[in-house]
């Protein structure tokens, strides 16, 4: 009889069952750091995978963190090499890796070459061959690499129905003995179409690597998963001291949101660091906002973030500096020279400074490496130094999606509940107020403005709040010096000057004297 839930049977508004009667797929580990939220919680356990792409894509990388991750001396893992690397040189380039681990070789990870079966006797042998390997040691996982080989060596001697057979045949019996399998090959995505290999394949991840200029990006798409929900689109991958890493384009974007709820609490106010601008911003900006400083070189805008940050730290509030353009000793030298200690405070592991400027560098590296920071030290500030800098080291391909691709970050780490001050440099056009060149105010919850004006022929600065979401804030234009304590904001000028905002100030009812055109002659 099928079995019935107490709120009714399966039925067309109730198109599933009941979760409690659902079969149960376990899944498994790939190995690969990030690879498993991307292919929605593992590997569905039993199943017949592809692991396909262009040469150099990390492919053969991918399939031995599958196999030691998961290989265990009862269990283990079967690696075929079929006209593709020798055993012996893989071994002698992947132990170079994190992962590997010389005294699973022979136990829990063991190597076998198909070569010779290929060669002299075709794919029969070489089906008869893996059928007696794994009917012996009865392994969890089984890699057939390169599978493309087989094809390559057999197409023309076998016809498209004994291939079709040849893959089913494979496919049934490995998935019959209950281990999780993976066909690595060199596939180009074009392919993919009216095959038979990809038709009976449960789970397929496409490699790739895109060229633009002077820079290479590895990339991964999950093409087929049955059974499971995957994370759409093109992730990063590199290839790293540990191994393949992967990143995924939504990474952070499932955390709660740590508010109160609105109406029942007020939301709390943490301080920037200087009092005035406390002031001027109605006791603080609000936690868990994204605040946006923005001006011109040398306007204090690293001041004001290390400020901020220090602030933090001394309310017990652990801050987190991501910088691209200056090195994390030079921030350590100016808080020194504003009198804070930094040095202390990333000892004691409430301050982490990350430095991220390699070339190619992803959005979504940049918040892994963020968001491990945040977890290592409990973090509840944030400091993005600055924009421009983040952008130019990101590898070209993208630029094209930076203001996507921020949108997102600032989205999954507001949504943490940690406050976010970034800088972006813009330049003084005096007769206009730039926000920023990137047009990205909407992602901000408040924005502060830095810039210089001239006064009677003095070169100073002023500072305005031009936004602050959910607030009330100042309408002042208040003048700011850079001092041994850093940013300090003096008494309010008095009203006898108009045009602060535009750079060129003058004072009350003084006309602002502009040249006549050059008039041209025999116009």
């Amino acid at each position: 009889m099928k079995p019935t839930h107490p709120t009714g049977p399966t039925s067309a508004k109730n198109p599933l069952p009941p979760e409690d009667y659902r079969p149960h797929i376990r899944k498994i580990s790939s190995g690969v750091r990030g690879l498993d939220e991307i292919f929605g919680g593992g590997i569905p356990e039993y199943s017949f995978n592809v692991i396909a792409g262009t040469p150099g894509c990390g492919k053969t990388t991918m399939a031995h963190q599958v196999a030691f991750a998961n290989g265990t001396e009862e269990k283990p893992a079967l690696y075929f090499t079929v006209l593709g690397e020798p055993s012996i040189k893989m071994i002698r380039y992947q132990q170079q890796f994190g992962f590997f681990d010389i005294q699973k070789i022979g136990k829990s990870v063991r190597f076998i070459n198909l070569s010779d079966f290929l060669i002299k006797q075709g794919m029969p042998a070489v089906i008869d061959e893996i059928s007696k390997q794994v009917k012996a040691a009865d392994p969890s996982i089984v890699v057939v690499d390169s599978f493309r080989s087989v094809v390559r060596t057999q197409s023309g001697n076998a016809s498209e129905k004994e291939m079709q057979l040849f893959v089913q045949q494979l496919s049934q019996f490995l998935t019959g003995w209950q281990a999780t399998t993976f066909l690595v090959g060199e596939y180009d995505i074009t392919e993919f179409r009216d095959n038979a290999l990809f038709t009976v394949a449960d789970g397929i991840f496409w490699l790739s690597q895109e060229t633009e200029r002077n820079s290479v990006v590895r990339k991964l798409q999950v093409i087929k998963i049955r059974g499971q929900k995957s994370v759409p689109g093109l992730h990063t991958i590199r290839i790293t001291d540990f191994g393949l890493e992967a990143f995924s384009r939504t990474l952070g974007l499932g955390e709660k949101k740590s508010t109160v709820v609105a109406g029942k609490h007020p939301r709390r106010r943490i301080s920037l660091g200087i009092p005035e601008l406390d002031t001027m911003l109605d006791g603080g900006i609000f936690e868990g906002d994204s605040l946006l400083v923005t001006g011109p070189s040398g306007s204090g805008k690293s001041a004001l973030a290390t400020q901020f940050i220090a602030a933090g730290i001394r309310n017990g509030e652990p801050g987190i500096m991501a910088i691209f353009e200056e090195r994390p000793q030079g921030y350590s030298d100016r808080a020194q020279s504003f009198g804070l200690n930094f040095d202390l405070p990333q000892d004691q592991e409430k301050l982490e400074i990350l430095y991220l400027r390699p070339l190619d560098l992803s959005v979504d590296e940049t918040m892994q490496a963020i968001l491990e920071a945040i977890q290592k030290i409990g973090a509840k500030r944030l400091v993005i130094d600055s924009l421009v800098g983040f952008e130019m080291a990101l590898a070209p391909s993208f630029r094209a999606d930076f203001r996507e691709s921020l949108y997102r970050m600032i989205g999954a780490l507001t949504g943490a509940g940690v406050t976010i001050l970034s800088t972006v440099e813009v330049e003084d056009t005096f007769g206009s107020l730039q926000l920023s060149h990137y047009a990205i105010s909407f992602l901000t919850d408040d924005i502060i403005r830095l810039r210089y004006v001239e006064i009677d022929g003095q070169l100073r600065k002023v500072l305005i709040v031009i936004k602050m979401r959910g607030g009330n804030h100042s309408k002042d234009i208040r003048e700011y010096i850079i001092t041994d304590k850093g940013i300090v904001i003096i008494a309010p000028r008095r009203t006898d000057y108009i045009g602060l905002t535009s750079g060129l100030a003058q004072k009350s009812g003084q006309r602002l004297e502009i040249a006549p055109e050059p008039k041209i002659l025999g116009g």
